[in-house]
């Protein structure tokens, strides 16, 4: 057999090899490494480089070789799911180089971290001046974890006594032209309201990219002729003028009517509708 042509299927075996043996890895293997499986990575990259490439080396010795590096941190990793011990002894914990707005330089010499690198880890964060920081704590993988001052933190919801209601995940119910049922299903919806918002719209299904339903059920697409201009959905601006207008209405009948048992009635719903529309304001806007 000819060197190259062994090259060609020892090169196909070995990346299905991996492939299977990446997949029983798990996840873990392609995000942020620990030094533990970064050597892992690099070890068992060089060994299928060599049974792929090194028509001399048996093939089945590297293999052998791969599902010991394999097994081992598979056996390992197990056993870390149960034991902190092991947690910290393979994957290492974080430290604290920031606490209380102070670099704590003694921390920062241990991880062998310069005050530069530690300015360019703030920076990626969108961090420019130390003094905004409160606590930062470089964690295992190596990225930096920060928590600013509670004056410079973002304004949430929350701060503001504001109840919002539960996001739901955004489903794309069409994608290159295609209905995806299972995603129209997970929004509530069927193809019968999707042919019905198209219309509105003015389009058809062959002609959207991509189209899908938020979490208030209003549908947005995308079409392939970018030229195109697609209306915005407005259901939740009418929903809130017509309560405004309703309001105004409830508002009007007090002040014209004359008899007192039905302005108090209408004083009182226009209480209630005022302090609902204010509840659903931020929802409606947007």
């Amino acid at each position: 057999m000819a060197d190259w042509v062994s090259i060609v299927i020892r090169s196909f075996f070995a990346l299905v090899f991996l492939f299977v043996l990446t997949r029983i890895l798990g996840k873990k293997q392609i995000s942020q490494l620990t030094f533990f499986e970064y050597v892992l990575g690099i070890t068992i990259g060089d060994l299928a480089g060599t049974i792929s490439t090194d028509v001399d080396f048996r093939f089945w010795h590297g293999v052998t070789a791969i599902l010991v590096w394999v097994l081992i941190p598979l056996t390992l990793e197990i056993l870390t799911l149960k034991s902190k011990t092991l947690r910290l002894w393979f994957e290492g914990k974080g430290t604290v180089v920031i606490k209380d707005g102070k670099i704590l330089e003694d921390n920062l010499k241990k991880e062998r971290y310069t005050g530069d690198e530690l300015l360019a880890q703030l920076r990626t964060k969108s961090v420019f001046r130390m003094a905004d920081v409160e606590f930062a704590m470089l964690e295992a993988s190596g990225d930096l974890s920060v928590l600013l001052k509670s004056e410079l933190q973002p304004l949430t919801p929350n701060h503001l006594g504001m109840k919002l209601t539960i996001e739901k995940p955004t489903q794309s119910v069409i994608m290159d032209g295609v209905i995806q049922d299972e995603p129209l299903a997970a929004a509530g919806r069927g193809r019968g309201w999707l042919h019905k918002e198209l219309d509105k719209l003015g389009v058809t299904k062959e002609n959207v990219f991509l189209a899908q339903v938020d979490t208030h059920g209003e549908l947005t697409v995308d079409l392939y002729d970018d030229k195109l201009k697609v209306p915005q959905p407005s259901e939740r601006p009418a929903l809130l003028a017509t309560l405004k207008k309703c309001e105004a209405d409830l508002e009007l009948f007090s002040l014209t009517t004359s008899h007192p048992q039905a302005k108090k009635m209408y004083e009182a719903c226009s209480v209630q509708l005022t302090k609902v529309i204010q509840d659903l304001n931020m929802i409606l806007r947007n």
